[in-house]
């Protein structure tokens, strides 16, 4: 089976977080990773080039495939900050109707500016799915 493309690496999270070329996303990456840590309680670590990733867990699929992943994360790309939570966003729609201005995908969240947001329903957000992931795989 192939590895995961998406591995943890060594690489500096203050290093990336720095490099980040647009002013106002390099802010808004600080403000959630300060939540993220806050909520997980974990140091974090690069996963690829460009994936900021709090905890670890480990999975296997009926079909044999298994691996290790982070479990909640974000990256500060060019057009939008993604967050992840690696349930998915779909059990928590009135917590998303709450949130403010964002799109989403499976397990991403796509936001343009922290202050189109609600922070404090980010916040719950992140806490929901760090639950959510330490009741599917305990650590």
């Amino acid at each position: 089976m192939a590895e995961n493309k998406t591995q943890a690496s060594k690489a500096s999270v203050t290093q990336f977080i720095n490099s980040v070329e647009n002013p106002q996303r390099r802010k808004d990456a600080k403000v959630v990773a300060k939540i993220m840590r806050e909520v997980s309680g974990k140091r974090p670590k690069m996963w690829g080039p460009s994936i900021v990733g709090y905890g670890e867990y480990h999975y296997k699929y009926d079909s044999g495939r298994e691996g290790d992943f982070m479990r909640l994360g974000f990256s500060p790309r060019k057009a939008e900050l993604v967050v992840y939570i690696m349930p998915g966003y779909s059990d928590y729609g009135p917590l998303l109707k709450k949130l403010g201005k964002h799109r989403k995908g499976k397990s991403c969240l796509y936001i343009r500016k922290l202050e189109d947001i609600n922070l404090d329903v980010l916040k719950e957000l992140i806490q929901a799915g760090w639950n959510d992931m330490l009741q599917r795989y305990p650590v």
